[in-house]
């Protein structure tokens, strides 16, 4: 049995909770938090665990095994590294830290006390994006040209990151773990429209090689919510709307096909392919709950987990360049 301790039970840890008590494996033995309204409704969930606004109470290796943080990105990386340094196991929420230096540091930690680090890259654990992995290993999609995504809504309007760090982390992973590369470069423009210095909206291009790009937007002044992920290929296209209750995945036979090079304009002519369009089925489970399960996992395994350290400095650095450039007025920056 894992003893769990949640450090801040606001707007995701209640969801934290609930998976970690309901699984069999794992106890939560401990919630931290430093809203006292926060504690008592944590209290009424579970009567019998230690509640307290004091991290360093919660921290305590005779109390709990591991320590799951889903706190303001800002505070990421310094608890992450009072926990490691206590020699327990570390789940952290997105993104790992705010700079890759941190994010390194805390690699090395986990890695000298023999402990797992883990980032809470949800997506991954998604039956859709699984799909969509497969599509693209399998070659089904052909060579990938680029893909575009859009993470969309009203609000919620935060201070302590930009709609850039606060939204693009999802789908900056999701990319990578398609593409299975690291951008060369981005560019980054945004607008800081509510607060002079904090970007509600943002419009981010990675660039990689082999003539391959992919498009992020963000932003928290939309009328409507949007998660919408657009993959094209050179033989088909698939489109990811997380917002579908059941076909989330669509897969479309379309192509543009060009000639060889030929003399004649009357030969120059694009072929276009309309086939048939698929929606696969996907078994229904709960992200949040392979996720936690997979945690538990690597903790009793001592394997590395898939969303380890690294997989969250990869996006660190991403969300970093992009900072550059949104501060540079889109200027091109090495990842």
């Amino acid at each position: 049995m894992t003893r769990i301790g949640i450090i801040g039970s606001g707007y995701w840890g209640p969801n934290l909770i609930r998976n970690f008590q309901n699984l069999p494996e794992s106890q939560v033995a401990a919630v931290c938090d430093l809203s006292s309204r926060r504690l008592n409704h944590a209290r009424e969930l579970l009567p019998d665990t230690f509640l307290t606004e004091d991290v360093n109470e919660l921290l305590n290796p005779e109390l709990i095994d591991a320590a799951v943080i889903s706190t303001p990105t800002k505070t990421h990386y310094a608890l992450a590294k009072q926990a490691l340094e206590r020699g327990l196991h570390t789940f952290v929420e997105k993104p790992l830290a705010t700079s890759a230096n941190q994010g390194q540091e805390l690699i090395d930690l986990a890695e000298k006390n023999g402990v797992i680090l883990f980032v809470g890259h949800l997506f991954l654990y998604n039956a859709a994006v699984n799909k969509l992995k497969d599509l693209v290993s399998t070659g089904e999609l052909g060579n990938l040209c680029y893909i575009s995504s859009s993470r969309l809504n009203l609000g919620p309007i935060r201070q302590d990151v930009n709609a850039l760090w606060d939204l693009a982390p999802h789908d900056i992973y999701i990319i990578l773990e398609l593409i299975s590369e690291t951008p060369v470069g981005v560019n980054c423009q945004g607008l800081a429209y509510l607060n002079s210095k904090v970007h509600d909206v943002c419009s981010l291009t990675l660039h990689f090689e082999h003539r391959r790009m992919a498009t992020i937007h963000v932003s928290w002044l939309n009328p409507n919510k949007t998660r919408l992920m657009t993959v094209v290929g050179e033989k088909k296209m698939a489109i990811y709307d997380d917002m579908e209750p059941l076909e989330k995945i669509k897969i479309y036979d379309k192509r543009i096909e060009a000639p060889r090079y030929t003399d004649s304009f009357g030969e120059f002519q694009f072929s276009f392919r309309y086939g048939d369009t698929s929606c696969p089925w996907l078994e229904q489970s709960e992200p949040l709950k392979l996720e936690c399960q997979h945690f538990l996992d690597s903790v009793v395994s001592g394997e590395q987990p898939k969303t380890d350290g690294k997989n969250g400095l990869d996006v660190i650095k991403v969300l970093s360049a992009a900072s550059t450039s949104l501060h540079e007025q889109g200027g091109y920056v090495q990842v």
